[in-house]
């Protein structure tokens, strides 16, 4: 089989400036210091939830977003992911208070103290991303049935995802794009995939509410985005600094300078 020509609006790495592959370099390493964060931040949130911390499984996604349907999620973080951040005595307290009914009377001399010294440096309220824990009506709204995170904080972290991610895979596309991967129908499939995965991943977080399931869903389409991020980092790193120029791309250049007839 003939192989594709190369496309006369093409340019591989290395016909671009120095500078520009310096400019391209730097981006992905910020990004790829950034998804490494960010993978991180996903297992420190969601790892945990099924009572075993130090795993992320299709259960921690179930109860992330669609609740135990039992107990609450102040229970279920302590049982969790924040377990670690409590003495074993103060986290007792605070379980066995929530198990007498999260009475607002023991509240100030019993739990509030325990909160003010382990937990207002993260949950004072500044951060929209975490639950507020600052007073007993705060708290109260952690206390009550544990129904995986509400639609409306679901929304505000939609879209910013659907923004920042799109507008993240936009600049390692336009970097990839400058790379020589044949054929042509698997390059353009890669760039691709990860806004394909994107859609799905944010979608499933509001099914798996309704079906349970959907978590797959969402373990699936998170890996086909990582999959993606790291083929494209690798090749456009690979390809601009130590891999030789392609023969398709070097012979365009010898005919461009008359070298071939």
């Amino acid at each position: 089989m003939t192989e594709a020509p190369v496309h006369r609006l093409y340019h591989h790495f290395s016909e671009l400036p120095a500078s520009v592959r310096v400019l391209y370099t730097a981006v992905l390493l910020v990004f790829g210091m950034a998804y490494l964060f960010a993978l991180v931040l996903i297992f420190h949130t969601y790892s945990g939830k099924d009572g075993n911390p130090k795993t992320l499984s299709y259960e921690d996604i179930v109860i992330g977003y669609s609740g135990t349907g039992k107990g609450s999620r102040l229970e279920a973080a302590l049982r969790g992911s924040m377990s670690v951040m409590l003495p074993f005595e103060e986290r007792a307290t605070i379980l066995g208070w929530l198990q007498e009914g999260a009475d607002r009377t023991k509240f100030e001399s019993g739990i509030r103290p325990i909160l003010d010294k382990r937990c207002m440096a993260c949950h004072d309220g500044s951060n929209p991303n975490l639950p507020n824990l600052n007073g007993f009506d705060n708290l109260h709204k952690v206390t009550e049935t544990d129904t995986g995170t509400g639609v409306f904080t679901l929304v505000r972290v939609s879209h910013i995802h659907l923004f920042g991610i799109t507008f993240i895979f936009f600049m390692m596309g336009t970097i990839f794009s400058h790379a020589y991967v044949r054929p042509v129908w698997f390059k353009s499939t890669v760039m691709v995939m990860p806004f394909i995965g994107l859609v799905a991943d944010v979608s499933s977080w509001y099914f798996t509410k309704l079906y349970n399931p959907f978590a797959w869903v969402v373990m699936i389409a998170g890996g086909i985005i990582g999959l993606s991020f790291a083929y494209m980092w690798f090749v456009s790193m690979y390809q601009m600094w130590f891999a030789r120029v392609p023969a398709a791309v070097a012979g365009r250049r010898s005919h461009d300078r008359g070298d071939v007839g």
